[in-house]
């Protein structure tokens, strides 16, 4: 039971990258799954969440407008599409499944988190 994400590069401000969360020896199907990220000497936030079971999202305001989370069924994997990129973007990206009993929707709670991706790096340039 894991998450692979993958994805992440270096792009100028103003790009775009997309990161990709791929699930194995579970389905996503049912689970929300989110994004956090983690800037050097910050603590992980999480920047936006996707509920596979009625395909509700959440996103912080820091990147409302800018990011979309999207989840693929068929090939167990959820996309964070990152547009209009800033600086202040710059951090390794997590993805991360929630935890019963309530996996199906999402959490703004870290600790609701239970399986995680190994990170992928995005940074952006000025």
């Amino acid at each position: 039971v894991q998450l692979q994400a993958s994805g992440g590069g270096s792009v100028q401000s103003g790009g775009s990258l997309r990161v990709s969360c791929a699930a194995s020896g579970f389905t996503l199907d049912y689970h929300a799954v989110a994004w956090f990220r983690q800037a050097p000497g910050k603590e992980r936030e999480e920047v936006t969440c996707i509920s596979n079971w009625d395909g509700s999202t959440w996103y912080a305001d820091s990147v409302k407008g800018r990011f979309t989370i999207s989840g693929d069924k068929g090939k167990n994997t959820v996309y964070l599409q990152m547009n209009s990129l800033k600086p202040d973007d710059t951090a390794i990206y997590y993805c991360a499944k929630r935890r019963g009993p309530d996996y199906y929707y999402c959490s703004i709670y870290i600790n609701e988190y239970d399986i995680w991706g190994q990170g992928t790096q995005v940074t952006v340039s000025s």
